[in-house]
């Protein structure tokens, strides 16, 4: 609003209020000195398209030697109710002093004075009012404010040049955001681009905070290189990420443009098409679309629109004013723009309203003669834009419930990794509270804190003491190619079933953004002399042990029932489980510590037969790595020919071997033996046994097959089978291909789908027993009480006498007992053909039994 008019418009809850000052007739003939300030509530009227008076309202003020003016007018937040009210700022001027008071205007047209001051000079720029009421300005370069509160007018400790936005910024309360003189200290920070940039435009943008006097750097509203042309600003959004401050706000320049600004960042830019922009004022239209109307010191006004960019979507000319309200009362805000016309006394006899699309309402245009079909073709058109309007606004609710989602199940995994981790390292997990959860929106306790203080907690995990104290005798790592290798080296009595055995690598560093759980691939891989049994897969289960109801402590009967059995464990020596990863990512973080988990499954034996089993997980250890570590070759594999063998240690043999992929060849030949194998192996392909297994040979051959392991095994002169352990189907290909260039061409080459006949007839053998195994215990097959044997109808349950059946018919006292005892056989009959089964049960054992008949049938598979 442009200081010194006669008529003040504000826009109010959909209403124009004009508020004017005039003498009215009766003082003027009674010679009274008094002035009123009259308000007008006017409301657009859909029927007639004009504004209609609603109410009025006056106050009367005296104007003895003295000239009254209004100032400014503002809608304000009373501070007493938290109400928003209209607030005017008036001007009583005498010879020797000025007074200023402030009046807000209720809902019954009643005027209140709020709060009155005097100054000896006048106000004459940067003038706002906020919330309070409350009021400030600029004089000599120096910031005052009174508010309702104190009455009283203070200086704020600051010196500026020009006020360009005042309003509430989240967390700060009121804000006042200027520009002054660049202040630069002593000293200048050599990373301080704030301090180079004041430096250079010799004036800073900064923010004030009335109430917490303190300054807000400038910086988060726009770079100092504006400070220069920069006139008005209006905040759209403020608001507080991880304790930064979010600003997103456009501003109007002396140079004609209107700057989008986001985070301190300009984001976008429009042309004006007048000069001299004054205010911004922001408007969003039921098309959900930004507009940013523009009033210009010559009368002129347009509206900037922001879609995709910036860009002017509509101009006028000759406007006394421009409101942004919902004036038509659609729930949604349009533009009023009222024009000068001096042939018309009315205040609003010319206007246009709009929101540049389905809204447009003028003066002077007759509504009589529209077609009544048209305003319903119109009506609907705007009715099924909003339901489509409605259709996306729920879709973006959807993804923003579907993110939200994901962001929870991140937290939950971050959670349970600290959890697990703080678990096997035998410290105690804090779990966050409640004031947590809300700050940090992180996981809560699934359980009450009150029914189960931490003492309970303690009992109840007091069992784990049960656990063997050492499943792990080494920790390693090796570094083969782009994979990282960590091994842990299972210690002798480690008993628990190796299909369940696997490791974890959880970062040990609290990395926010990414997950703590590194991806990799565990293998297992039992070392003997003749590498009988490499990387077991997970589809090769190992069976459990025979005879379950014997009695395990019994060390006796054990070798009495299994010799072989026991000699073979023995034979099979240490295990190892190895987890590979992709290393690049890892070095990355430069330097990065790990810790390893294990994990297995502990089986408890019963007297009934059947097993329980718990998962439980086992601190193996920490791993650093470095790419110092890695460049200098610390965890590098070292294979060296040492007088014709490989002398690598059995780390670095297990390290390629967790990365290899292992292919069975059988190899027929019907007319001349296969002597050449071992001559291709140990000559074209430079390979040397290792000292530790002299039947596995190392490929020390440049190239791609360099690292390739072989195992040659002779079942007779004229057939073999040969395992290759390779890196990659590359690998794989270019070993055949110079293979069958020394086979003779008789000879056969058929792939093995996995390892030999005798080691899958084993593993048939026991799949089918624990298919058998688990069919006997299962409840479908249980003999009942009626199958086996017949009882009395007592209370001792006897059997039956086994007398001959003519006898027993020959007395009435027999007849009848043979009676009753026919009638208990079929009732028991009847008993067992209905028996009903649990739900849980009966889905656990079927499924039981559906595992143990596909790993019967995988093997056949094989075995075909």
């Amino acid at each position: 609003m442009l200081l010194g008019e006669q008529d003040q418009f504000l826009s109010y809850n959909g209403e124009v209020l004009v508020f004017q000052l005039s003498k009215s007739k009766h003082a003027e003939e009674a010679g009274d000195k008094t002035m009123n300030l009259c308000v007008r509530r006017m409301a657009f009227n859909r029927d007639t398209k004009v504004f209609v008076q609603k109410s009025s309202g006056s106050f009367s003020m005296g104007v003895s030697h003295s000239k009254i003016e209004m100032i400014c007018c503002s809608c304000t937040t009373d501070s007493r109710t938290g109400i928003i009210l209209p607030c005017i700022l008036m001007k009583k001027k005498k010879r020797n002093s000025i007074k200023y008071f402030l009046l807000l205007l209720h809902g019954s047209n009643q005027f209140e004075p709020s709060f009155y001051f005097k100054l000896d000079y006048e106000l004459k720029e940067d003038i706002r009012l906020f919330a309070g009421p409350s009021l400030l300005w600029i004089h000599a370069n120096k910031l005052f404010y009174i508010s309702s509160n104190t009455c009283v007018v203070q200086s704020a400790p600051v010196h500026l040049s020009c006020v360009v936005w005042t309003g509430e910024i989240m967390g700060e309360g009121t804000v006042v955001l200027g520009i002054r003189t660049a202040c630069l200290p002593e000293t200048e920070d050599p990373d301080g681009f704030s301090v180079s940039d004041r430096a250079i435009w010799g004036s800073e943008f900064f923010g004030y905070a009335i109430q917490s006097q303190k300054f807000l750097s400038g910086t988060c509203f726009m770079p100092h290189a504006y400070s220069r042309v920069v006139s008005s600003v209006y905040v759209c959004r403020s608001e507080r990420l991880r304790k930064q401050l979010q600003i997103s706000l456009v501003a109007i320049t002396h140079k004609n443009q209107l700057v989008w600004f986001q985070n301190g960042a300009p984001k976008g830019v429009c042309e004006l098409p007048y000069e001299k922009p004054c205010s911004v004022t922001p408007a969003l239209t039921s098309s959900r679309d930004l507009l940013f109307a523009v009033s210009f010191a010559s009368g002129n006004s347009c509206v900037v629109q922001r879609r995709d960019s910036l860009q002017v979507a509509s101009k006028w000319q000759k406007v006394k004013c421009l409101l942004v309200d919902d004036f038509i009362g659609s729930g949604s805000e349009q533009l009023l723009l009222l024009f000068k016309d001096d042939s018309n006394t009315d205040v609003l006899s010319t206007f246009k309203i709009t929101d540049l699309g389905e809204v447009n309402y003028a003066s002077g245009i007759s509504y009589k003669h529209d077609v009544p079909a048209a305003e319903g073709l119109q009506e609907n058109g705007l009715l099924t834009v909003r339901a489509l309007e409605t259709r996306l606004q729920a879709g973006w609710t959807s993804v923003r419930e579907l993110q939200q989602h994901l962001g929870l199940q991140k937290r939950v995994i971050l959670e349970s990794c600290r959890a697990l981790t703080d678990l096997v390292e035998e410290r105690t997990h804090i779990l966050p509270n409640s004031k947590e959860v809300k700050c940090r929106r992180c996981l809560v306790s699934l359980w009450d804190d009150v029914e189960n203080p931490p003492d309970s907690l303690s009992k109840e995990t007091s069992p784990a003491p049960e656990v063997p104290e050492r499943f792990t005798e080494e920790l390693w790592q090796r570094v083969v190619g782009d994979s990282l290798v960590v091994g842990v080296k299972l210690t002798e009595s480690f008993y628990l079933s190796l299909s369940d055995v696997s490791l974890s690598l959880v970062m040990d560093q609290d990395f926010s953004s990414i997950s703590p759980i590194i991806k990799c691939q565990s293998k297992i891989i039992k070392l003997n002399k003749a590498f009988s049994a490499l990387a077991v897969s997970p589809s090769q289960i190992e069976p459990p042990p025979k005879k379950m109801k014997l009695d395990l402590h019994s060390k006796n009967d054990l070798k009495k029932e299994f010799p072989k059995r026991s000699s073979r464990i023995q034979l099979d020596g240490a295990k190892t489980v190895t987890a590979v990863t992709s290393l690049s990512p890892l070095l990355a973080f430069h330097r990065v510590c790990c810790v390893v988990l294990l994990h297995a499954r502990k089986q408890n034996h019963q007297n009934d037969g059947l097993q329980q089993s718990k998962k439980i997980a086992v601190l193996c250890g920490k791993i650093l790595l470095s790419l110092e570590d890695i460049s200098n070759g610390r965890y590098s594999i070292k294979m060296l020919r040492d007088n014709s063998y490989c002398a690598g240690s059995m780390e670095d043999i297990l390290a390629v071997l967790a990365v290899s992929v292992r292919f069975f060849f059988q190899i027929v030949s019907c007319d001349c033996t296969l002597t050449p194998v071992r001559s291709w192996l140990l000559g074209e392909m430079e390979c040397t046994p290792f000292k530790e297994c002299q039947d596995n040979l190392f490929c020390h051959k440049a190239g791609d097959v360099h690292g390739t392991i072989f195992n040659w095994a002779l079942k007779n002169p004229f057939e073999g089978v040969l395992t290759i352990f390779c890196r990659n189907l590359t690998v794989l290909f270019q070993c055949l291909h110079s293979l069958t260039r020394v086979l003779p061409p008789s000879c056969s080459v058929k792939l093995l789908r996995s390892g030999s006949k005798a080691v899958l007839t084993e593993q048939l053998s026991l799949a089918l027993e624990k298919e058998m195994f688990t069919l006997k215990n299962s409840p479908f097959l249980k003999e009942t009480k009626a199958g086996n044997s017949l009882t009395w109808g007592n209370e001792s349950g006897k059997k039956i006498n086994n007398a001959p059946l003519a006898s027993l018919l020959d007395t009435e006292e027999g007849v009848q007992q043979f009676r009753k005892k026919l009638q208990k056989e079929r009732e028991e009959s009847v008993q067992s053909m209905n028996q009903t089964l649990n739900g849980a049960l009966y889905q656990k054992t079927a499924l039981k039994i559906a595992e143990a008949q596909l790993s019967s049938d995988m093997i056949v598979w094989r075995l075909a």
